[in-house]
C-alpha cells in the first residue's frame, strides 16, 4: 500500500451545507478541527443561481462566477471574511437568500501568499499548500508565450486559469486531455486543440502559457487554480463510458468526498457535473449540480453515481457522465482510512 502524506482530509478540504436567512453571519464547518479556507464555492441548490467562486489571493467579495465567461466583480454582500474553521457572508441572494439551501466546497491554501519567480512571469501573489497539492497564483499578462510559478513542488495534473479583466472563457488543463487542448468550466464545449498552454506539459515549477488573449494578453491580470495528485486525497484521471446503468468503477484509492467529471470528446450532452458525499450523503439518492449552468440542483431520484470507500461508480446511462464510449475526466478529493504509519486503508 501506498504512503499518503494526508492523514486528515479535513484540514485542506471541506464541504458545507447550509440554509439561508438574509441576515449577514458566519458559516461554520462542522468538524472538530480548525481550516481557515482560502477558496470558497458557493452554489444555491434549492432554486437558481450562479456558481460563487471567491479566493484569498483576490480577496473577499472579488467573485467569479464559474458559469460565466464574465471578469471578476464586486459583490460586496457575498463572501465577506475567511474565518478560522469558515467564513462569513452577507445578504446576497445567491448566497443567503432566507429558507434558500446552499453548498459550498472549501479548500485551503497558505492566505494570500507571496510572489513566486520561479517562471518568465513573476505571480502577484501564489499562495500554496505544497502538502494538499493545491496553490492558488495571480499574474499580469506579458503578451509573450511565458511560464508562470505555481509553487507545488509536484507537477499539477489540472490548473485553470480565468481572465480577471475581460470577458473570457475559463481555460482548463487536464492531464488526461493532454497539453494541446482547453476546456472551459463555463460552457459545454468539448477538449480541443489549442495553443494556449504552449503544447508544454507543466513541470513541479512552473506552467506554461502561449500569447493568447484567453491567457496571457499584456496588462491584464489572471488568476490560476493549480492542483498536483496526492495520494489518499486527490485524484485526476479519466474514463471511458460503457452506456450502461452498471457503469464503470473508478479507482481513486480513498473515499470521495467530492467528484466532479466533464465529457470531454464532445459538446452535446457536455454539461459538468459536480457530485459530494454530504448532499443526500448515502448512494442510490445522489445529487449533483452543473458548474457551467446557474440551475438549480438536480433533485430527481435518478443515482448517476456510488461513492465507495475506493472510488466511485457509475450507475446511469446519461450522457453527461456515462455514455457509450464516451470520454470523460474527472478531478476527485476524498479521505483514505489511514493505518499505521500514514499508509491508506480502503474499507473498515
Amino acid at each position: 500500500m501506498a504512503y499518503t502524506t494526508i492523514n486528515k482530509s479535513t484540514d485542506y478540504f471541506r464541504t458545507k451545507l447550509y440554509t439561508g436567512n438574509g441576515s449577514s453571519r458566519s458559516i461554520t464547518f462542522d468538524e472538530n478541527t480548525n481550516m481557515k479556507p482560502d477558496f470558497s464555492w458557493i452554489k444555491k441548490r434549492s432554486a437558481s443561481g450562479d456558481n460563487l467562486l471567491f479566493d484569498a489571493v483576490r480577496g473577499v467579495q472579488k467573485n467569479l462566477p464559474s458559469n460565466s465567461a464574465g471578469e471578476e466583480y464586486t459583490l460586496s454582500s457575498g463572501l465577506t471574511a475567511f474565518n478560522t474553521n469558515g467564513y462569513s457572508i452577507g445578504t446576497d441572494g445567491d448566497i443567503n437568500a432566507n429558507s434558500t439551501t446552499y453548498a459550498s466546497w472549501n479548500w485551503k491554501a497558505n492566505g494570500q501568499g507571496s510572489s513566486n519567480t520561479a517562471g518568465s512571469i513573476n505571480t502577484s501573489y501564489t499562495s500554496v499548500n505544497t502538502t494538499a497539492g493545491f496553490s492558488i497564483s495571480k499574474y499580469t499578462g506579458t503578451g509573450s508565450a511565458a511560464t508562470v510559478g505555481h509553487g507545488l513542488g509536484a507537477v499539477p495534473k489540472m490548473f485553470i486559469i480565468k481572465d480577471l479583466t475581460s470577458s473570457n472563457d475559463w481555460q482548463v488543463y487536464h492531464n488526461a486531455s493532454g497539453n494541446n487542448n482547453k476546456l472551459h468550466i463555463n460552457n459545454t464545449n468539448a477538449a480541443t486543440g489549442t495553443n494556449n498552454f504552449a503544447t508544454t506539459t507543466p513541470t513541479s515549477s512552473v506552467f506554461s502559457i502561449s500569447q493568447g488573449g484567453q491567457v496571457n494578453t499584456s496588462n491584464s491580470n489572471y488568476i490560476a487554480l493549480s492542483f498536483a495528485e496526492k495520494i489518499g486525497y486527490s485524484k485526476f484521471g479519466s474514463y471511458k463510458g460503457n452506456g450502461n446503468a452498471d457503469g464503470a468503477f473508478i479507482y481513486t484509492g480513498f473515499k470521495p468526498t467530492f467528484v466532479m467529471t466533464k465529457r470531454s470528446d464532445n459538446s452535446t450532452g457536455g454539461n459538468w457535473q459536480l457530485y459530494d458525499n454530504k448532499r443526500l450523503g448515502y448512494n442510490s439518492a445522489s445529487r449533483y449540480v452543473n458548474p457551467n449552468l446557474n440551475n438549480a440542483e438536480d433533485g430527481s431520484s435518478n443515482n448517476l453515481m456510488d461513492i465507495y470507500s475506493n472510488g466511485f461508480k457509475l450507475r446511469s446511462a446519461n450522457q453527461n457522465i456515462n455514455i457509450n464510449n464516451g470520454s470523460y475526466i474527472y478531478m476527485a478529493f476524498g479521505q483514505s482510512l489511514v493505518g499505521t504509519n500514514n499508509v491508506p486503508c480502503t474499507a473498515r
